[in-house]
């Protein structure tokens, strides 16, 4: 990694991960495979901000850990980077297993459970498939009604005024890693 840790992917452990990895690694992994609109890929870095902006309006009054588990929840990402579900899928049980092991890693060096609630775990699905709908249809070049039928229907008042956000990578980088810090200080 660039911090100068050695991360064993087969074999993660929570002294091994460092913000600045993840944030660096994510804001230059480009969602939709790069297959977007804009001056730039649209990273998972923002696409994890807008998740985590989206899981605050659906459980306002969620605590800060589980606003961080948002923000972390394609963590992994930094490492193996963002395959589309039908190739995840291909790929078989082996990459479910080590998405598993590297989040785990994540959560515990972040001062969370390694596995989250289940509640807590589907409402961020549910943020993650609104932020897809949003990403389909404004940059990604779905209709409406083809990300509905792809993503479901979201709930317009949790999207109201949020727009996909294309910034160069390394504002993106700092916009992450500054969530994160305001976010591991509120849990303190």
């Amino acid at each position: 990694m660039l911090s100068g840790r050695r991360l064993d992917l087969l074999d993660p452990t929570p002294v091994d991960i460092e913000i600045e990895d993840i944030a660096h690694g994510l804001a230059f992994v480009a969602r939709w495979n790069g297959q977007t609109r804009g001056d730039y890929a649209y990273s998972v870095a923002e696409h994890s901000l807008l998740v985590e902006t989206i899981f605050g309006r659906i459980t306002p009054r969620a605590p800060a850990k589980w606003r961080l588990a948002a923000l972390l929840h394609d963590a992994p990402e930094y490492v193996i980077g963002d395959m589309i579900s039908p190739v995840k899928a291909a790929v078989g049980p082996d990459y479910g297993a080590l998405d598993d092991r590297l989040t785990a890693a994540v959560h515990l060096r972040f001062g969370l459970p390694a596995a989250i609630p289940a509640t807590i775990k589907r409402q961020i699905k549910r943020a993650d498939k609104i932020s897809a709908w949003m990403e389909a249809t404004e940059i990604a070049g779905f209709s409406e009604a083809e990300a509905t039928r792809f993503f479901g229907k979201p709930d317009p008042a949790l999207m109201e005024g949020l727009h996909i956000l294309l910034r160069p990578p390394v504002e993106t980088r700092n916009a992450f890693t500054a969530r994160h810090l305001s976010l591991l200080k509120e849990m303190t």
